[in-house]
């Protein structure tokens, strides 16, 4: 089970840091994911890390300013968001991948969380 928080409304420029919690199974083995939903688009990878932590990818979209991270021996993985912008607004979604190293097609994910809502504000 992965229960994503920290999600919340805030000014362009703004920042915020989101938490994904793992239990129920080991997701050490594995790459986890971030994704997002805006309304009215499909679902789009943001970022992966691998299982141990050392590879870690971006959508162009983000890179520079979003930095994913994660904690093994917590069971948890975070998504530090800085210089957020009003189409950075969606809901988030944390993932665990089917393989050690992380890739940006959903169908590599097969454990999902339920979402925490990021709102940017210009």
């Amino acid at each position: 089970q992965l229960q994503a928080s920290g999600g919340g409304s805030v000014q362009a420029g703004g920042s915020l840091r989101l938490s994904c919690a793992a239990s129920g199974r080991t997701f050490s083995s594995y790459a986890m994911g971030w994704f997002r939903q805006a309304p009215g688009k499909e679902r789009e990878f943001v970022a992966g890390i691998s299982w141990g932590g050392s590879s870690t990818n971006y959508a162009d979209s983000v890179k520079g300013r979003f930095t994913i991270s994660r904690d093994n021996a917590k069971n948890t993985v975070s998504l530090q968001m800085n210089s957020l912008k009003p189409e950075d607004t969606a809901v988030y979604y944390c993932a665990k991948g089917d393989r050690a190293f992380a890739t940006t097609s959903a169908a590599r994910y097969d454990y999902w969380g339920q979402g925490t809502l990021v709102t940017v504000s210009s």
